[in-house]
């Protein structure tokens, strides 16, 4: 049996806490919490979807009944197809954070593998994410490689 599971609605706030661990871990990352109440309604909403193109699979916290150990989300997108994507599905992972005092147990790499087949499911021909230095070794050992992207961001 697995440790994974998908995330209902009732998770919405330890998700929430989860990614702001995240949040916080990263350079530069806003430690306000002040989104977190906008964001909850919406959040529990997509929980709730059980064929959207929105999941997040977690581990229940062995230590603290009622919390979140890890977590990771991700979405599946349409862009028009292209070599070795010609359906032009792709995921995209993002909010993959373990709490502190649940690290280094394989939570993450548990999380990612089912979060992987869910985009397998899904009929996505590629995964994106970001990696922080920290998850990088992970990611690598999953398959992800470096790739020459430009990324840039705007906010509305």
């Amino acid at each position: 049996m697995s440790l994974v599971r998908r995330a209902v609605p009732e998770d919405a706030p330890e998700v929430l806490r989860l990614r702001q661990v995240m949040i916080d871990d990263l350079p530069g990352g806003d430690k306000s919490v002040d989104w977190h109440e906008q964001s909850l309604p919406i959040l529990r909403e997509r929980l709730g979807e059980a064929d959207a193109d929105f999941a997040a699979f977690v581990v229940d916290h062995p230590e603290r009944p009622g919390a979140l150990a890890a977590l990771v989300v991700g979405t599946v997108d349409y862009r028009i197809g292209k070599a070795g994507n010609p359906h032009g599905r792709a995921g995209y992972v993002f909010s993959v954070a373990t709490d502190p005092d649940a690290r280094r147990r394989g939570y993450a790499r548990a999380c990612m593998e089912e979060l992987m087949e869910w985009f397998r499911e899904r009929g996505a021909g590629q995964v994106m994410l970001t990696a922080s230095a920290e998850a990088e070794p992970l990611y690598a050992s999953l398959g992800f490689v470096h790739k020459p992207d430009p990324t840039m961001m705007r906010r509305l």
